[in-house]
């Protein structure tokens, strides 16, 4: 994990029951004597995170509805932290203001982008049920609400187009695309994760989420050529365009779709136990 990033020790059940008493009934010790829970219960997962979110980042009033992504907060903290490092490199004196795409119901990249380093958001999404959820996650937090905006991204076809106005500028986008390309490739994937944590059935598995939260056509590598084919009509508008990518045999046509638009870019690595993901990350000089 990135140096600064508050998740680099072990969880504090402790303090963490404290905050969200209801956390207690699922934490329990392992064969190692160390406290955890059961981290494929999805009831448990967000229990988790609530108390992460109230322990470490202010955050009062967090919740999703039931099947939606739960994101696991170290790794997305991981993503935040890199941000910050890009944009010490362009040392900027002024607030920063940034956008994430495909903001979800859970609205957690503008959250702890605003509770870590106080940046100013704009989330997006296409759903209406996921910005509205998104919406009442920031309009229960008074500080988010002052810096936080949900919009509804009304046009399928476009990820920037009808969202920044002409005389908007960001500092950064950041994205976490959908994964998989269809809903028979996020299945399968399902399937082989319940087959790895010796489960009984897709249900017993906290890894929910929505059709638009899973999959689009193409998948993820389509959706990057997509956000980077529409970044170059938006360059004078944004300093960095940025996205994970899960895939690492999606970077090299990813590489020669951003050498073709003249962008430069870099590739950050990121690593959160066994799970290694990375961000590309690209500007127009």
């Amino acid at each position: 994990m990135h140096p600064e990033n508050i998740h680099n020790k072990p969880y504090d059940f402790d303090v963490l029951t404290d905050a969200i008493p209801e956390l207690s009934q699922y934490v329990f010790e392992n064969k190692y004597g160390t406290k955890t829970i059961d981290f494929s219960d999805q009831d448990a997962v967000l229990k988790l995170n609530k108390a992460l979110l109230k322990c470490h980042y202010g955050v009062d009033n967090w919740s999703i509805p039931k099947d939606y992504l739960c994101p696991p907060i170290p790794g997305r903290a991981d993503y935040i932290h890199h941000l910050n490092d890009l944009l010490l490199e362009e040392h900027i004196h002024v607030q920063i203001k940034g956008i994430d795409i495909g903001v979800g119901a859970n609205a957690i990249y503008p959250i702890l982008a605003n509770s870590i380093y106080g940046w100013k958001m704009l989330g997006t999404d296409i759903e209406v049920k996921s910005v509205e959820m998104a919406r009442t996650n920031i309009n229960s937090n008074v500080k988010l609400s002052e810096n936080i905006e949900i919009i509804q991204q009304k046009d399928r076809g476009s990820i920037f187009k009808g969202i920044i106005k002409e005389d908007d500028y960001y500092h950064f986008s950041m994205c976490n695309p959908p994964f998989h390309a269809s809903e028979k490739e996020a299945k399968k994937a399902n399937s082989k994760k319940v087959k790895n944590l010796n489960l009984q059935n897709s249900s017993d598995l906290n890894f929910g989420g929505q059709a638009n939260e899973l999959w689009c056509n193409g998948g993820e590598a389509l959706f990057i050529k997509r956000l980077i084919k529409e970044s170059v009509l938006f360059k004078n508008q944004v300093g960095w365009f940025t996205s994970l990518v899960s895939k690492k045999e999606n970077l090299p046509k990813i590489y020669k779709q951003l050498k073709k638009i003249g962008a430069s870019y870099r590739t950050i690595e990121m690593g959160q136990g066994n799970k290694k993901s990375r961000i590309i990350a690209w500007k127009f000089e």
